[in-house]
């Protein structure tokens, strides 16, 4: 018995050491990766090519997350957003240290809004009289697009490019949910609010059909229209070619002026090499977008006016609560802009939108914040790829609404679900359920059996008094009335353009438009400019991921492409209550 417990104790002791030791190398490889994220200053030598490689979804704000970077065979990069791709290209306009751009380019898988923003920018850019090359072996049509804004386009030989036209892509869950035996019980009001479409058909319904081509269309009339301005090709030639699938080779490309250069990529080094007077391209020649952040121009003008204008981020779904960097958390988005209403040096608001919507009360907390705000220094909002439903809600109060052509907007409707699980816990699993009742409705929202014929009038009730709020708030906001908003709302999705033309917003322009007019609006020829909410520190994030309030990264890493179909379903079963949400989750390609 002494040595069984000399054994135990030499064990715990054994554990316990190891643990302690575990902690500590943890616990360094920590700080060690946090050091990392402390940039050091690089310098540029001149005659340098700032090197852009857009090959991850960009979100607007960049993260603050140590383990939001992409991996491939040379290094680790981080994912700039949106919001530093744009401040360093303006800041390479300005540096004569950069003599150009290369845009390294396979596939941009982020929105067309965001992908408008970065080429309007790129347009700014060549302002300066400084070039933008772009090679490529396989050009999307996004990558196109971004493309024809360059000097020159250049393709391998046995490379392709890909210019079709936009098909809009619906996923259907309706014969999931049959096979599970789970009946999503619907409510909702709106001719077009067909979010619910996917849950309780196989197929678009025609009004669905309708909406979708309608607003695809409008997207794609002003992707052609760009590209003809840029590469002096008319629209009806470029939709002959989209309708033949002409371009689809390199050769067939060039010939139909689609790009300018069949080459490999050493010949594409050379004629870069010419462009900047060297008898060749090394590594050392180009920037990257992760190095030339840390720079400071030599004649950097650092703005310490006390004047502020607040960028406040509003990215992803719109909950109740506290949120992350990839949702709206009420609680947060309106705490951050209420605190900016109280704060004095900060004298305008651009409220940055990119959301399909959600939450219908956490969506009109925070446009209580934005009206009460707008009644005390001016209010802008810049929609990103989505303002659509719950986005749209938070941002109809606003001074000024900015969108892009390509934004996704509108979606004025309103809807719930409530799943019953019965046949699921019963057939699949067998599970039983029994009750006792104090009151008549005692059970109501219960998911384990279906609604009465009076929960469901009552539901109903809601959704139609909370469609009349947002068509009020939108009424109010916009300066039309509640019968003229009826007539372009029900559910109906509507591209930037359209949205325009109908008065759903001001003008079409990206985020800097957006500050510009906030600036104008109060009054500012000095100010500088702060982004909200506040992130979190590398650390603290760490922290945070291994604690599981973010394991998205980890997830979307090994999911791959097959991510966006759990983000999906996860979506889907945390809807509870009133939802103001785009009318499915469409991919356009």
């Amino acid at each position: 018995m002494k040595d069984f417990f000399k054994f135990m104790f030499a064990s715990m002791l054994g554990f316990l050491l190891t643990s302690v030791i575990l902690f500590f190398l943890f616990l360094a490889f920590i700080m060690a990766l946090v050091s990392l994220t402390k940039p050091d200053e690089v310098s540029v030598k001149d005659n340098s090519i700032l090197h852009l490689k857009l090959d991850y979804e960009i979100e607007d704000r960049s993260s603050n997350n140590p383990f939001n970077f992409n991996m491939d065979f040379e290094s680790f990069r981080s994912k700039p957003g949106l919001n530093e791709i744009i401040k360093n290209i303006g800041k390479a306009k300005n540096d004569d240290r950069i003599k150009g751009i290369f845009l390294d380019l396979m596939d941009v898988p982020s929105g067309l809004a965001t992908i408008s923003e970065i080429r309007k920018t790129l347009g700014d850019f060549k302002e300066s009289g400084k070039f933008i090359f772009t090679y490529g072996e396989i050009y999307t049509q996004k990558t196109y697009y971004l493309a024809t804004i360059a000097d020159k386009i250049f393709v391998n030989p046995v490379g392709m490019l890909e210019f079709r036209g936009f098909r809009g892509n619906v996923v259907f869950i309706k014969g999931l949910l049959e096979k599970l035996e789970i009946e999503p019980q619907i409510i909702r009001h709106g001719k077009y609010k067909s979010a619910i479409e996917p849950l309780i058909l196989d197929k678009m319904s025609e009004a669905n059909k309708e909406q979708t081509l309608a607003f695809i269309q409008s997207m794609w009339n002003d992707v052609v229209g760009d590209i003809s301005e840029s590469r002096k090709i008319g629209d009806q030639k470029l939709n002959e070619i989209a309708n033949l699938l002409e371009g689809s080779t390199a050769q067939d490309a060039y010939k139909l002026n689609l790009i300018d250069s069949v080459i490999y990529y050493d010949q594409f080094l050379n004629i870069l090499a010419k462009k900047i007077e060297s008898e060749n391209v090394t590594g050392e020649d180009f920037i990257t977008l992760d190095d030339y952040n840390n720079v400071t121009p030599k004649e950097k003008k650092e703005k310490h006016s006390k004047n502020k204008i607040a960028i406040i981020y509003a990215s992803g779904s719109i909950i109740q609560g506290e949120g992350d960097e990839l949702s709206i958390g009420s609680d947060k988005i309106a705490r951050t802009i209420r605190n900016a209403r109280f704060d004095k040096s900060i004298k305008a608001v651009v409220l940055r939108v990119n959301s399909p919507g959600g939450d219908g009360v956490a969506s009109d907390v925070i446009l209580r914040e934005v009206n009460l705000t707008k009644s005390e220094k001016p209010v802008v909002v810049s929609m990103g790829n989505y303002a659509a439903s719950g986005g749209y809600y938070i941002s109809c109060g606003a001074n000024k609404i900015f969108a892009n052509p390509n934004t996704i907007t509108g979606s004025i409707g309103v809807f719930g679900i409530v799943p019953n699980f019965q046949k699921f816990f019963n057939n699949k699993l067998g599970i039983t359920f029994d009750e006792v009742l104090t009151n008549d409705n005692a059970d109501f929202m219960e998911v384990t059996k279906p609604l009465s014929e009076y929960q469901y009038t009552l539901i109903q009730k809601e959704i139609d008094n909370f469609y009349t709020t947002f068509l009020q708030h939108v009424s109010i906001g916009r300066d039309m009335s509640p019968e003229d908003v009826d007539e372009i709302a029900q559910g109906r999705v509507w591209s930037g353009t359209d949205a325009l033309r109908l008065g759903l917003i001001d003008e079409l322009g990206g985020l800097d438009d957006a500050v510009e007019s906030a600036a104008e609006l109060a009054k500012l020829e000095d100010y500088r400019i702060i982004e909200l909410p506040t992130q979190l520190e590398p650390f603290e994030q760490i922290v945070q991921d291994l604690t599981g309030k973010s394991g998205k990264l980890a997830l979307e890493r090994e999911l791959g492409n097959s991510y966006k179909y759990f983000k999906y379903l996860k979506e889907i079963s945390e809807m509870e209550g009133i939802q103001a949400r785009l009318p499915f989750n469409i991919e356009v390609e």
